[in-house]
């Protein structure tokens, strides 16, 4: 077996919109710079994902310089929306939790109106490092988190993926799959490791920065969505309900804080510290 390193690494400029591969990443105490920093949110104020909106799948932000997005959708003119000055927030309503944001422009607004055909809004995340604290069952004091589902990193391995593959197969379901690693929205896959190896690990290393291994990451419906057309399927929920479910959770991956700072690089190496 090779030596672990970075196989890719993946950035989601609006939570649940499509992602963007780059080359190399900053690391910053809540998350990939420039992750899921924004947020489109419903009328009342709620997040949308693709729990809710599958269609979230086919939109794309590209990050541009200063840390505007550049819009695209099927059918829709595309949008540049700057950074809103930070005059005032609203609150948003983030998986149960209450997160203040800065909201963008009208213009956003009216965008995503006529995208999904109801009143939302788009948010941004002006101030990570106090905004939205980490569950203090599985972090430290003063660990913040951006717009993600609950924690500033997500990792996959490919070792995982393809057992998980052969296991869809083996439950003579293979025309659901090969599934793609898109379908668990990661920030970092990790080529080189044994299957389900992840399960042990509590500490890591990636390139120069250390990270917790906080826990596993439990899965929804949106890794049913094909991340290419937005329909929904069975797989892989039906097989990881027989195969790794821990307690209540169905779990594939496992959530990362950084503790320390850097640029983590596609080929990095990748070593296990506890």
């Amino acid at each position: 077996m090779s030596k672990p390193q970075v196989q890719s690494l993946h950035l989601y400029p609006v939570k649940a919109l499509a992602g963007t591969g780059p080359g190399e990443a900053a690391v910053e105490p809540w998350g990939l710079a420039g992750d899921r920093r924004w947020l489109v949110a419903d009328a009342e104020g709620r997040q949308l994902t693709q729990r809710q909106v599958p269609r979230l799948a086919l939109a794309r932000a590209e990050g541009l310089p200063g840390g505007a997005l550049r819009l695209t959708a099927p059918g829709m003119v595309p949008l540049t929306v700057p950074v809103p000055a930070p005059v005032g927030t609203v609150p948003v309503q983030v998986f149960g939790g209450v997160v203040e944001a800065v909201p963008a422009g009208p213009e956003a607004a009216d965008w995503w109106r006529r995208y999904l055909g109801a009143e939302c809004r788009m948010v941004h995340l002006d101030a990570p490092e106090r905004r939205r604290p980490i569950d203090p069952r599985f972090s430290e004091p003063g660990d913040t988190v951006s717009f993600a589902d609950g924690f500033p990193l997500l990792l996959t391995t490919t070792a995982s993926l393809d057992a998980l593959n052969s296991l869809i197969a083996q439950g003579g379901h293979a025309a659901e799959g090969p599934l793609p690693m898109n379908r668990f929205r990661p920030n970092v896959v990790i080529a080189g490791t044994a299957p389900w190896a992840e399960d042990d690990w509590r500490r890591v290393r990636i390139g120069a920065v250390e990270f917790q291994v906080a826990k596993p990451s439990s899965r929804c419906v949106v890794t049913t969505t094909d991340q290419r057309t937005a329909e929904r399927g069975k797989e892989p929920l039906r097989t990881l309900a027989l195969h790794r479910r821990f307690g209540e959770k169905l779990v594939f991956g496992q959530n990362l804080i950084p503790r320390g700072s850097g640029t983590l690089r596609v080929g990095d190496p990748f070593e296990i510290l506890a």
